[in-house]
């Protein structure tokens, strides 16, 4: 006997409901592992809203992790003559110096910075003011909060050296931005800057209030590691390169800062990612090396100002020319495993966030189409 029609849909309904709980509770960090969700990229609904040109079709991303709607909008109220202030984290060999240039040179504003020849710094007014800043970089003011300074330094220095240089204490909404590369061309790129001198000793990485020890953080190198093989650069345990945007990008006083003894290695790593994730998502911008041109037109989506000039994506590097080993890069990768799966969430997320913003724009093909450059 079939069971009456009440049954069924009772019973479908509970197998629904307990789908839907599960679904909740896996996803409250705002991001989970998503194995079924192809119907978002194929419900067409509004033909005209949705649709997108067979040539392009690759664009579309794959998706790997479900965002909450809030996280994929990039409709901000960045008010560049009242408050704000956009702070740029420059992690090194990401693409950050054409990127914190571009901010200086290259913006379409009422009063653009005022950058005279043979200096290295702009002075990066509010239209009506000749001393409240709206962005805080290496090229506006320096490396005010230490070299390469990550999100642990910013955090807490900011604020303070705002009113300094503003001469007075002011509330403020901080709009914080960044640039990502992939891992292994980064780290490539890192080693020969270093082989040809770079060092960054100057760094301070303070965080909770002091700089590491001597013992906390050693050395790899005594003056400089000039002409150092790839071999002897990925020896170093201390070596920062290793997995240095999820470093960078983290809340270290969650893990002890650079005291590895407070818990072990394995919580430090997973405690260090997520941190990197949930800072990342909830930065105002972000953009990818590899992707310049849509880089650039989701700033200008975000912020609201546009650049007078089109960014140009390079299609070769240093770090895309240097041949290296499986073996070698095997080493590379397991190095920055962080790293890979941290860039994979971005690149997730950006590219979502790239297709919202698609959607409500029929020229964005006529703006963006790019190849993505071998970086």
């Amino acid at each position: 006997m079939e069971a009456p029609w009440w049954k069924t849909a009772v019973g479908t309904g509970l197998g629904l409901l307990a789908i839907g709980l599960l679904a909740f509770y896996t996803c409250m960090d705002n991001s989970c592992m998503n194995q079924s969700d192809s119907f978002l990229l194929t419900n067409s609904g509004d033909q005209n809203h949705h649709a997108v040109s067979h040539r392009h079709a690759r664009d579309l991303p794959q998706k790997k992790y479900t965002f909450r709607p809030s996280t994929l909008e990039r409709d901000l109220d960045f008010n560049i003559s009242g408050t704000d202030v956009i702070v740029f984290l420059h992690m090194q060999k990401t693409g950050g110096t054409s990127f914190g240039r571009q901010l200086v040179t290259n913006m379409d504003l009422e009063r653009p910075c005022q950058c005279r020849r043979g200096q290295k710094r702009c002075q990066c007014y509010r239209p009506g003011t000749d001393r409240d800043i709206w962005l805080f970089s290496r090229f506006s003011t320096g490396w005010s909060c230490g070299l390469h300074a990550d999100w642990t330094e910013l955090k807490d220095c900011v604020p303070d050296m705002m009113d300094k240089k503003e001469k007075q204490p002011k509330k403020r909404r901080y709009f914080y931005i960044t640039m990502l590369r992939e891992p292994v061309a980064r780290y490539l790129s890192e080693w020969r800057h270093v082989q040809r001198g770079a060092t960054w000793k100057t760094s301070r990485h303070m965080c909770d209030g002091r700089m590491p020890s001597e013992k906390e953080l050693p050395s790899c190198f005594d003056d400089n590691w000039v002409g150092v093989e790839l071999d002897e650069f990925t020896g170093c345990p201390w070596n920062l390169a290793n997995n240095r945007q999820t470093r960078m990008l983290a809340d270290l006083s969650l893990v002890g800062c650079y005291n590895t003894s407070r818990v072990s290695q394995e919580q430090r790593n997973r405690i260090l990612l997520g941190s990197a994730k949930t800072n990342l998502r909830r930065m105002a911008f972000f953009g990818l090396t590899e992707f310049q041109k849509k880089s650039q037109y989701m700033f200008e989506r975000t912020f609201k100002l546009k650049f007078i000039e089109p960014f140009e994506q390079v299609n070769g590097t240093t770090a895309g020319r240097t041949p290296i080993s499986e073996d070698k890069r095997r080493k590379v990768e397991e190095l920055n495993a962080l790293d890979i799966e941290l860039y994979d969430y971005a690149k997730d997320l950006f590219l979502q966030r790239l297709e919202r913003l698609k959607q409500s724009d029929p020229d964005y093909y006529d703006y963006v189409d790019e190849e993505v450059g071998n970086w």
